[in-house]
């Protein structure tokens, strides 16, 4: 006797409707990706991090130091490597909440600035990544297709981020392919040219007069470059799966990003020790000593270089618009911001193209001035959330009534003191660097340690606080 089939019977599982697909625009916004939607490994984020930094803003972190800076190659040396150091670290620890979470990096915020405390950061966040960097690296790679073709710097600009656009439009997937086949060509064409540049550079040479002003200037454009990059770190981890081993989601992120940054940005310090041709623009002065073969290889490596960092950048941007939590129309969704955000940055973008080195100088360390803050608190919270359940954490992520005032506080705090008495801009300088202008540019270490200290002592004073009524009623 047989029997038919009974309700029981499972029903096969539906495929994921995004998963590891490469040509199809992700529609994911904010929310936790479910299980069913996670994959890829940790090592695709050696290049997803490596690619975006073997361009032509991180050659001029270099050449700044030395010019603008005043240090020589070996000065120049220790304090690039330490503030990449600093920078690349604490991006490998903020990579390993992307597995654990699903969500984006300034969504994860919430936990540090509460609900409506992490509008501020996020909002800034969208406008430094879809804005500014993206009109910094934009302004490069455009320079360098003007010097290969002859074709003007407004046209050029226009064709650059164009392609950008079209890399974020797409989404998570396409930028990972993108980064990793881009990888193999920029590390090649900038190994040679920076085989090239260290044949020609002057090692006893540089600026003589940088001293310890310079050096902290140089260590501050370093660490806020790379540091620049922690906001959104979790932004391209959140797809794997959350058994994702922790060790290598830290050390690779980490890994791409110091030694990208770092390499290149040697290169620029040994670049800045050769003589410019006169007028040059700066991705000429930068391939002015190169053979016309190789000099024409860079020019087309920082094009594409330009082209993966804001591929992140507008991607991260739009990422997080959506980590705001505000009710957005349905047809704005994560595609349609990232075309917002890239017309913003075009038109910051053609601003800049007169005096793009001034520019960016004052721009490395403006992003200092509020990674600084932000970090110090996010690392404490960070710190806090090792003793908290995860169910109740994931709950505070999807609450929208949940505070964390002193975080807010504690950032605002850290920015209030460290930008009025430390900053060290040309068009303003606070009270200490005027009174010790040898100490130069120490706005960022001074935001973190304070905002850090402030938050730690404010939620320390809270859970006293709320220890002593729950004692008495017990």
């Amino acid at each position: 006797m047989t029997t038919a089939s009974t309700s029981t019977d499972t029903a096969p599982a539906a495929p994921p409707a995004y998963g590891d697909k490469v040509i199809a625009v992700e529609t994911a916004g904010s929310e936790p990706i479910p299980a069913a939607e996670r994959h890829g490994s940790p090592r695709q984020l050696i290049w997803t991090w490596a690619s975006p930094n073997i361009e032509f803003a991180t050659v001029y972190i270099g050449v700044i130091s030395v010019l603008f800076f005043g240090l020589s190659f070996w000065q120049a040396a220790a304090a690039l490597l330490l503030g990449t150091a600093v920078g690349a670290l604490t991006h490998g620890v903020l990579s390993l909440d992307g597995p654990r979470f699903g969500v984006p990096q300034m969504a994860i915020g919430r936990f540090a600035f509460g609900r409506r405390g992490n509008l501020l950061p996020s909002t800034v966040n969208a406008i430094v990544a879809g804005v500014g960097w993206f009109a910094v690296n934009s302004v490069s790679a455009a320079f360098a297709l003007n010097s290969l073709t002859g074709l003007r710097p407004l046209p050029s600009l226009l064709l650059v981020v164009a392609a950008e656009i079209a890399i974020g439009f797409i989404g998570h997937n396409f930028v990972h392919a993108f980064e990793r086949y881009a990888l193999p060509v920029l590390a090649v064409v900038f190994l040679l040219a920076g085989v090239w540049t260290f044949g020609k550079a002057d090692f006893s040479g540089g600026g003589s007069g940088g001293g310890l002003g310079g050096f902290l200037l140089a260590f501050s454009s370093a660490w806020g470059y790379a540091a620049g990059w922690n906001p959104n770190a979790a932004d391209y981890s959140r797809y794997l799966p959350a058994t994702a081993s922790r060790w290598k989601t830290a050390l690779y992120p980490a890994l791409g990003l110091f030694v990208s940054v770092y390499a290149v940005g040697m290169i620029g310090v040994a670049s800045a020790t050769i003589a410019a041709p006169e007028g040059a623009t700066p991705t000429g002065a930068f391939t002015g000593h190169l053979p016309d073969w190789l000099g024409n290889l860079t020019l087309l490596a920082i094009i594409l270089g330009g082209v993966s960092a804001n591929a992140l950048n507008i991607y991260s941007s739009a990422m997080s618009v959506t980590s705001l939590g505000l009710r957005l129309p349905s047809w704005l969704g994560r595609s349609t911001l990232v075309v917002i955000s890239g017309l913003a940055g075009t038109a910051a973008a053609w601003a800049s193209l007169a005096d793009a080195g001034a520019a960016y100088e004052a721009f490395l360390l403006v992003i200092a001035y509020w990674i600084g803050p932000w970090l110090g608190v996010v690392m404490v919270e960070r710190w806090r959330m090792r003793t908290v359940a995860h169910a109740e954490l994931a709950g505070r992520l999807t609450d929208p009534s949940f505070t964390n005032w002193p975080g807010f506080a504690a950032l605002l705090t850290g920015a209030a003191v460290s930008v009025p008495l430390f900053s060290h801009q040309e068009k303003f300088v606070g009270w200490a660097a005027d009174k010790w202008p040898g100490l130069g540019d120490v706005t960022c270490v001074v935001g973190f340690a304070v905002s850090a200290a402030v938050y730690a002592a404010a939620r320390r004073v809270l859970a006293a606080r709320t220890a002593g009524p729950r004692a008495a009623s017990a």
